[in-house]
Order: structure tokens, then C-alpha cells, then sequence
């Protein structure tokens, strides 16, 4: 059994590493490889090329790369024609991805999409597009399977990933002590994976924790690095701003857990957010035009995924090109100011992480791609 991976973003990175380590539980002689990040190499991947490296965003930095994603496409061609994998499989990250399905599917090489792209927020009319070269979207998200199935895509819902990882998610001890026993209320700030997600939301953070601290001396501020280049910057722009905040690196899970409530830039981290049961606003700040766009192209309630699965908003979500580091101060201040309004806020997240928080995404993915690719080889015997 030869599968083809591929990931572009340290979230795919993430799940394909564990769709990876389930493969191989199940097959231990299975050969996975492709493109993504540095865990699933660590995984036990044959990793052809960091694709995580070139997990950028907006026109500009897409089109500055257009030759490397390219050259990656045609990489990947020559390499099918020397070792043809028995299934190709793609994680997120449509724009590359969906060059390589294309490519993969005129070779005649089964396709399949393990957390597909959120074409119902945008884009729609792409799903065209996953219909002619996906066999099945392996879908995350509880609402997922029947928007792909009402428009003719063959689904299998396999559940969100990312729980996968959070069930075995080892806390570290000393850093949790260290920080429990020095006083004070501490509010974590999270700013995205992305260098262009820090760079943008980045001061509006540093402003809120300047906001909340005019109004609750005793409130200490932990900032939670993906990468030290992100310490650096967020570090840079604290002490110009003379904002006491306290920045670490690697340290998202137990900043969220220490946390009384957080603010994050929005992404799949309001997973994690909901299955520690944090109270949270999630922002995303853009510019002016690229605001106006969205806004014409999405017509959602919320953009995070945790209201989209409550059906309710349970984290208000500002999405903006202003400074709004105030209304979002207010918030935060609201829940400290009224612990048993962020209880209730909580145990509404409790009630639904017990309905949409269950591990084994992997696994099933894995499970559901060997049966099927199995089945497959023995109709060809």
C-alpha cells in the first residue's frame, strides 16, 4: 500500500501526521509520503518537500510563489510515474490542492479529501470542481456531509481531526505550576500560526490586553508564539507600546488552559478553545478592500467553527479592518467581571463538545482509505 499525503498548513501538517500514525497501526508496511510539514515527517512521512513552509496568504504572496507551487505539481507527476501511489490524498489547502487532484485524477490516480476546503463559506461554485476529480471528501464537520451530498460529491464522515490530536495532548506540568502559583487573572492571547496573521492582528491584541489591564491591575497576559519570528515581532511591538505582556513559544495548549478567557485570531485553534471549555472572542482583522470582498463572497452567521456547529453564537467573532481592540476588551472584561456568566458560557460549550468533540477522525479516515483501496486491489486481481 503506497499513499500519497499532502499538506500545506501546520494544521494539515498536524492531522496528516495522525492520519499517517493510523495508517500505519493498521498497516504497518504501509508506504506514506508526499508533501507538509516537519510532524509528519516526524510521523514516519517520506516527505518530498516542506509545503508547510509555503503556507502564505493573500494575491500578492500567492502569485510571488505561483513558480514554486508549479514546480511542486510537476514534481509530484514525475514522481507517480515512477512510484505510482495507490491513492492520493489531500489535507485542506485548496488553491495547491486542487491543481494536484486535477493532475492526480487525469493519471487515474484515486483521489480523496481529508478535511475538505470550506467551499460552503465561499466560493461555492468550486465544489463543481471537487465533484469531477475527488472519489470521496472525507468530511470534519457535522454539517459538511450533506451541503457535498446535496451537490452530487460522494462523502464519508470521518469527524474533525483536530480532536484527534487534543485527546493526547500532554500539558506540561512545570510550566502549568509555574505559572498557578504567582497571582493574578490571566487572559491568553493567541495570534494565528501565520506570519501575516501576527503582522495583522498582532497590535490589536497588544491593544486589548493594554485596554483590559486599565481596568483589572491584577490581569497578567500570556501570548502563545507558533514561531520564535512570531515572538520576536509581537515582543517588538510590546515594548514599543510599553504593554506588560508575557510571550512564549510552542506553549498554545497550556496558555488556553491556564487561561480564565482568551482572544484568538480565528482558525481551527476555537477547536481547542471549545474542548477546553475557555470562553473566548476570536478576531480576524484585514484590510479595508479585502473586508469588502469577504463580505461579498461569505454569507455566513459567524466565521468561526464553533458557532457554525452550535448553531449559535457561543464566541462573539469581530471580524474587521479597524482597530476594535475596545469592544473586544469589553468582552473579555464582561466574563472576568462575572465569573458565573463565564460558567454558563462554558457548560454551554461542555454540552457541546460531548456531542461534536469525539476522537478517532484518523482512524476512521484510515480505516475507510484502506478499505476501499484494498477493495479495489483485489477487483483488479
Amino acid at each position: 500500500m503506497r499513499l500519497f499525503v499532502s499538506a500545506g498548513e501546520p494544521s494539515g501538517d498536524l492531522h496528516g501526521a495522525n492520519l499517517a500514525r493510523a495508517l500505519f497501526q493498521l498497516r504497518p508496511h504501509a508506504i506514506v509520503e508526499g508533501f507538509g510539514g516537519p510532524q509528519m515527517a516526524r510521523a514516519g512521512v517520506q516527505l518530498h518537500y516542506p509545503l508547510t513552509d509555503l503556507a502564505v496568504m493573500g494575491v500578492r504572496r500567492v502569485i510571488r510563489h505561483l513558480p514554486k507551487f508549479f514546480h511542486l505539481l510537476d514534481a509530484a507527476e514525475q514522481h507517480w510515474r515512477r512510484h505510482r501511489p495507490d491513492a492520493l490524498v489531500v489535507i485542506d489547502y485548496p488553491g495547491f490542492h486542487f491543481q494536484l487532484v486535477r493532475r492526480a485524477r487525469l493519471r487515474g490516480i484515486p483521489t480523496y479529501w481529508f478535511v475538505p476546503p470550506q467551499l460552503w463559506a465561499w466560493q461555492q461554485g468550486r465544489v463543481r470542481k471537487v465533484r469531477r476529480w475527488v472519489d470521496t471528501v472525507l468530511t470534519a464537520l457535522p454539517f459538511e456531509e450533506p451541503w457535498y451530498q446535496r451537490r452530487g460529491v460522494h462523502t464519508y464522515h470521518v469527524g474533525h481531526p483536530y480532536f484527534d490530536a487534543l485527546v493526547r495532548q500532554e500539558l506540561d506540568a512545570s510550566f502549568l505550576r509555574e505559572h498557578q502559583k504567582r497571582n493574578g487573572t490571566i487572559v491568553g492571547l493567541l495570534p494565528g500560526s501565520r506570519t501575516q496573521e501576527v503582522i495583522a492582528n498582532g497590535a490589536m491584541l497588544l491593544r486589548t490586553a493594554q485596554r483590559i489591564k486599565e481596568q483589572r491591575r491584577d490581569t497578567r497576559f500570556l501570548v502563545a508564539a507558533y514561531r520564535p519570528e512570531h515572538a520576536t515581532l509581537l515582543r517588538r511591538e510590546a515594548v514599543r507600546r510599553s504593554i506588560p505582556v508575557e510571550i512564549h513559544v510552542g506553549r498554545t495548549p497550556e496558555i488556553i488552559e491556564l487561561a480564565e478567557a482568551c482572544v484568538a485570531v480565528s482558525g481551527s485553534v476555537s477547536l481547542e478553545l471549545l474542548y477546553r471549555l475557555k470562553p473566548a472572542v476570536m478576531i480576524y482583522r484585514m484590510s479595508a478592500p479585502a473586508l469588502w470582498l469577504a463580505r461579498q463572497l461569505v454569507h455566513l452567521p459567524s466565521i468561526t467553527l464553533v458557532n457554525l456547529m452550535a448553531g449559535e453564537i457561543l464566541y462573539p467573532d469581530v471580524v474587521t479592518s479597524r482597530d476594535e481592540s475596545e469592544r473586544i476588551a469589553t468582552q473579555i472584561l464582561t466574563w472576568l467581571n462575572d465569573p458565573d456568566g463565564a460558567h454558563r458560557l462554558s457548560e454551554r460549550l461542555r454540552q457541546l463538545r460531548e456531542k461534536v468533540a469525539q476522537p478517532g477522525a484518523c482512524h476512521r479516515a484510515a480505516a475507510f482509505l484502506l478499505h476501499v483501496l484494498e477493495g479495489r486491489t483485489r477487483l483488479a486481481a
